[in-house]
């Protein structure tokens, strides 16, 4: 089980929020407040179950799925896609289920590597463990949120070793207690996509990510993001031509 609370944000000493980002985020919780609450929906049990067997992982080898886990709808498509495309290189912002699911898929499916950043650095460590009891192995790093970016309001991930090719980018934080927007501070990472790569927003239902993927969609056109509202969080769905 989860707790209703985010972790802590693990940000450094030296960087922190304002108190007009605090005052923002508080404010914006009184407005999307409905979305937070389906957000805590992770899905049916028969759609977990077909989810790991669809991957061959027994029946408890995911958690229960509510709370600020990814829902059964995101991991579902996130393994459509490595069927689909069989990336080699896998880059994931928020490191937790997502992380077992998609090392599984790759590892049946083309066998690429996963990249998965995190900013609670205990967390890493527990779900790095996670994988390798289930036979699984990825690259975790601890990216603490000590970093800006002029465009948009928040921290952002102190990010290191990261691949220079991206064939796929997974995007499931920073949490939005940080700042409603701070997920745009993803396309940091857009130039490094490769040709036919694809970004996946979760939780694209919010509006915190809807005026995030309205200023993506302006800045951004080379990459064809579209809506999807199969589950009930929102996924947003980029794919950079070929």
């Amino acid at each position: 089980m989860t707790g209703l609370l985010a972790k802590d944000f693990g940000q450094t000493p030296s960087a922190s929020r304002t108190t007009g980002e605090k005052l923002f985020t508080l404010a914006f919780a009184a407005v999307q407040w409905p979305w937070l609450l389906k957000s805590l929906y992770g899905g049916t049990k028969a759609h977990k179950a077909q989810l790991l067997a669809r991957i061959g992982l027994d029946d408890d080898a995911l958690p229960h799925l509510g709370s600020w886990k990814a829902d059964t709808f995101l991991l579902h498509r996130i393994v459509d896609e490595i069927e689909a495309r069989r990336p080699r290189v896998v880059v994931e912002l928020g490191s937790g289920a997502t992380s077992l699911v998609i090392a599984r898929a790759l590892a049946l499916h083309g066998g690429g590597q996963l990249h998965s950043y995190d900013q609670h650095e205990p967390f890493v460590g527990e779900v790095r463990e996670w994988l390798s009891e289930n036979g699984l192995a990825a690259r975790f790093h601890h990216a603490p949120l000590a970093s800006r970016d002029p465009a948009w309001p928040g921290l952002w991930y102190d990010l290191a070793e990261v691949p220079a090719r991206i064939d796929m980018l997974v995007i499931d934080g920073p949490p939005w207690v940080v700042h409603p927007y701070v997920r745009g501070m993803a396309e940091r990472l857009f130039d490094r996509l490769v040709p036919g790569g694809i970004v996946l927003l979760d939780d694209a239902a919010r509006p915190g990510e809807r005026v995030v993927a309205r200023r993506w969609r302006k800045d951004w056109p080379g990459i064809d993001f579209r809506y999807e509202g199969g589950g009930t969080k929102g996924l947003l769905v980029g794919r950079k031509p070929v």
